[in-house]
């Protein structure tokens, strides 16, 4: 499933395989929470600007329409017409997110619902019969997300608990793809490597879940409060204890430069909803750093969002009349950034494969790194 094509220090291109596609890493995994980018972008629209893979909520969408809706009309694929590998957060994310809205125990999770108040339930094997309603590609475990920073004994204890989620997530798995029921019986899962910041924790809890040869695993509980440069040591202190045959997924990270330091250090796939967030209110990345349309120095100005962009955005439309549609409160706004924002990622990945493949990634880091991440 996963190729190792060619590596430059710790960074890897890979080529990874799945029943709905392959993806070429790195490769950042585009965030659509309930089966929509937020913005105005359709299935096709991420097709036309570089999108290898849509990733969708599972706690979200299990409350509306209902994963059970997603399922009886085909699955997420044919739900929202995207004909590419797809990725679903398992829930555990919102473990951290409404931390005031639920309970913890030994079985699960109980959530009031954000939306209405309901009680919800959601344990390892409801996430995973979720998961597979969804048709997704690829599911997540079942985790908890501990903020940062954290006490060492209430991290230790939820590493602990989340690892023998892990096993759950993995029997259900196992049990939903063989019941000949599933839309996906390929479905794939990958692990979270948990434990705060805490080299014992992380260390001992990524050699632990390597050895049950899941599909990929990936690094949580991070850019949750943790300065940056201890996000980076965590991902290097990691990164000797994952499978070299595995892909390795960074969980909702980040900025192009936070992006460009985890390739360095031995990432293929990252998630964030960063580019379409930021997108929403005006700020656009591009060449030369970040640029906020919002300020008056743009009102009269003919030149396109970034020069050096090839995105249709920037072929058609001027910064002054983007500028306008925000002020004007007009949805255009959304759409015409929130495109913008994602081509630019999906290009910053499609650099850093070509940098990657012709050795010379190490000489990009140090030249657009810290220029991607600048305000202008």
């Amino acid at each position: 499933m996963f190729s190792l094509l060619q590596t430059q220090g710790k960074a890897r291109r890979g080529r990874f395989e799945t029943v709905h596609g392959t993806v070429e890493t790195p490769a950042f995994m585009n965030v659509a929470t309930a089966a929509a980018i937020k913005g105005g972008l359709d299935a096709f629209d991420l097709k036309n600007i570089g999108c290898q893979v849509m990733l969708c909520n599972t706690y979200h969408l299990h409350l509306r329409p209902g994963d059970e809706v997603v399922r009886d009309l085909g699955g997420l694929r044919v739900f929202t017409g995207w004909d590419g590998p797809v990725l679903t957060d398992s829930g555990g994310f919102q473990v951290f997110s409404l931390a005031a809205l639920r309970k913890i125990k030994e079985e699960g999770v109980t959530f009031a619902s954000h939306i209405d108040g309901r009680k919800i339930f959601m344990g390892p094997e409801e996430s995973m019969r979720i998961q597979s309603n969804l048709g997704s590609t690829v599911a997540m475990a079942f985790d908890e997300c501990v903020a940062n920073p954290s006490s060492y004994e209430y991290a230790a204890a939820s590493c602990e608990r989340t690892q023998r989620w892990l096993v759950r997530c993995a029997a259900e798995m196992e049990r939903l793809n063989a019941s000949g029921s599933a839309i996906n019986s390929k479905q794939m899962l990958f692990g979270i490597n948990q434990g705060a910041t805490f080299d014992r924790l992380r260390v001992g809890n990524m050699e632990n879940i390597a050895k049950l040869d899941l599909d990929g695993y990936a690094i949580g509980g991070l850019a949750v409060g943790e300065p940056v440069e201890e996000m980076y040591r965590v991902i290097s202190l990691v990164e000797p204890y994952m499978p070299a045959d595995k892909p390795r997924y960074l969980m909702g990270v980040g900025t192009p430069g936070n992006i460009i330091e985890g390739v360095l250090r031995g990432v293929d796939l990252f998630d964030c909803v960063m580019p379409s967030r930021n997108a929403r209110h005006g700020h656009l990345f591009t060449s030369k750093g970040i640029l906020n349309l919002n300020n008056a120095r743009y009102e009269r100005d003919e030149a396109p969002v970034d020069e050096d962009c090839g995105c249709p955005v920037c072929a058609r439309h001027s910064r002054a009349y983007i500028r306008h549609l925000f002020k004007a409160q007009e949805m255009l706004a959304l759409r015409l950034c929130v495109t913008h924002n994602l081509f630019f990622y999906n290009r910053l990945m499609a650099d850093i494969r070509s940098e990657l493949e012709s050795g010379n990634l190490e000489r990009f880091a140090l030249e657009f790194a810290a220029k991607f991440d600048r305000r202008v």
